[in-house]
């Protein structure tokens, strides 16, 4: 080994600059090759996509048979008394015929105290949107008191009219407690509250009034305000006293053989109730006024934004109760004949109940759903079907029907779903196999991003963003490479579908999201091109070292 080595030295001082060459070739490939693995090895790739707005439908799907009978029972959603009866057994109606109705007085109230509510949210935004200085508040405020001022004594050029008018109705013979009696339990009810509001909104009256006369514009604002606030009670309560009395005349009306006799007591009613809603309104507008006036300092974006949630969350509550709303009504899902009435007027009735029978000349489909899906399904809901043996067609169709008692079979209880089709075709027969997909719930005109971009730790939903685009893809690699780290940013997510997901609030529409990161695995190919070069290069060396005066070293 020694010897060998001796050799080698010999060689080396015999041919110095072939062997510096040497040795500046392999110093520069081993340079070379280690920035090549320390760069690449552990690169990071993102995947990116731009924060757009979108749809986002989400859907449950079964699989189950086209029903040989078109029978359907039509159930109510809500609990409550049968006020009205609008068809008879056996009579042809068309879709969204009124069938019955069911007494919704409660929910009306709830509707009108929303839309109240969103109007003075709204109210209140605009206020925010404009920065104020505190001589403009001072001003603003005391407008705010002149204008309420106004407001109520426009209220008071109505009330004395509007409730002796009340009063009246209630007093005429058709109206009165015995023709009450005469008609059942029902209209009872609705002229004792009637009545019963009418002398608390009279009693009220006497007293804000008395307190209006005793004050003028130059009052102090403390009394100013507070005979707004009661002129505001005595017009709500005025306002139920005549909505109640309304609900009492039109069901004498529908109860009566000769409504005509009833005509005149609805249209006094409609009148003063416009009126009542009017100065309601405004009174209403008056007291908020004063309120955000008096809480006058400037706008925050934080203020700006929590008033806008406020906004956005009551505008949803209000959708909410009007589609609740529309559950009062019981209507026909499509046309077709009414095979039976199930109920009477003035029963009470629960959810769930069986309204009426009815027979359609539509198909139908029964789909078997497991316990899990059936709680998001409800009547009303668009699917969409397809047919095994009919590759070719998709229609569109409607839940008629959602069966209450599930049926248990090997351990798994399913619920049977009635789906009406939109369209006819002649190819498709009873027992033919069909799946539905049942639109649960839609966002439209939303944020979306991947679901893969939405991460979640310890509870809380996440995305990474990017400031800027970066670099270009170039030679069909995944992802670019960015030098800084995406920042994260927490988020509130709504719907889901399979592929998309709704952000409610924590990013904006056009930022950049991190949709996928890949890990740099590249230290093989690196590894395998190393041993290409080192193989080429030592080819060149050999050569180089053959052409060498002297040749190679002895023994090597």
């Amino acid at each position: 080994m020694k010897n060998y080595l001796n050799k080698i030295k010999l060689y080396i001082v015999a041919h110095k600059k072939i062997s510096i060459i040497v040795l500046i070739i392999i110093l520069l490939l081993g340079f070379w090759i280690y920035k090549k693995v320390s760069n690449n090895s552990g690169e990071i790739r993102y995947v990116t996509s731009v924060v757009e707005k979108g749809t986002i439908i989400s859907s449950v799907s079964g699989t189950g048979q086209v029903s040989a009978s078109n029978q359907v029972d039509l159930k109510a959603k809500v609990s409550g008394d049968i006020v009205s009866i609008n068809v008879k057994s056996g009579k042809k109606v068309l879709k969204g015929t009124l069938i019955a109705q069911i007494d919704a007085e409660e929910m009306q109230k709830s509707l009108r105290d929303a839309e109240l509510s969103l109007q003075s949210a709204k109210i209140s935004l605009e206020k925010l949107k404009i920065q104020n200085s505190k001589e403009n508040i001072s001003a603003d405020l005391q407008k705010a008191y002149d204008d309420g001022f106004t407001d109520v004594s426009d209220a008071f050029l109505d009330l004395p009219s509007v409730l002796t008018g009340l009063e009246d109705v209630l007093a005429e013979t058709n109206l009165s407690s015995s023709a009450a009696r005469s008609a059942g339990k029902t209209a009872i009810n609705y002229r004792d509250q009637a009545e019963k509001l009418y002398y608390t909104a009279d009693d009220s009256y006497k007293n804000a009034n008395g307190a209006f006369r005793d004050i003028n514009r130059e009052s102090s604002v403390e009394e100013i305000e507070k005979v707004i606030g009661s002129t505001y009670d005595v017009v709500k309560t005025l306002s139920d006293a005549l909505k109640t009395a309304k609900n009492f005349v039109d069901y004498m009306a529908d109860d009566a053989e000769n409504n005509s006799n009833f005509t005149s007591a609805q249209d006094s009613l409609s009148e003063y109730i416009n009126t009542i809603s009017g100065h309601l309104s405004v009174l209403y507008s008056a007291k908020q006024e004063i309120e955000t006036n008096k809480d006058g300092f400037l706008t925050s974006d934080l203020d700006l934004q929590s008033s806008e949630i406020s906004v956005q969350q009551k505008e949803n509550s209000l959708k909410d109760l009007k589609d609740e709303l529309a559950d009062y009504y019981v209507r026909a899902p499509f046309s077709g004949t009414v095979a039976d009435i199930a109920v009477e007027k003035s029963d009470s009735i629960s959810s769930g109940t069986t309204v009426a029978t009815f027979i359609t000349e539509s198909k139908i489909a029964e789909i078997p759903f497991n316990e899990v899906d059936i709680a998001q399904i409800e009547s009303g809901q668009k699917a969409t079907l397809i047919f095994d043996a009919i590759s070719d067609l998709t229609i569109s169709g409607e839940v008629v029907e959602v069966d209450s008692v599930g049926t248990v079979s090997s351990g798994v209880v399913n619920y049977n779903v009635k789906i009406s089709f939109d369209t006819q075709d002649e190819r498709i027969k009873p027992g033919m196999s069909v799946t539905a997909s049942v639109i649960t719930d839609m966002a439209q005109d939303v944020l979306v991003v991947s679901s893969s971009a939405v991460k979640t730790k310890n509870g809380t939903s996440y995305v990474e963003v990017f400031s800027n685009a970066l670099a270009e893809v170039k030679n069909g690699e995944l992802g670019s490479i960015s030098s800084i780290l995406p920042e994260k940013k927490v988020v509130k997510v709504g719907l889901s579908d399979d592929t998309t997901t709704e952000i409610i609030s924590g990013i904006k529409e056009g930022e950049i999201v991190v949709v996928k990161t890949v890990s740099g695995s590249s230290s093989s190919s690196t590894t395998s091109s190393t041993k290409s070069i080192l193989s080429s290069m030592s080819g060149k060396n050999n050569k180089s070292s053959s052409n060498s005066a002297g040749g190679p070293p002895p023994g090597m």
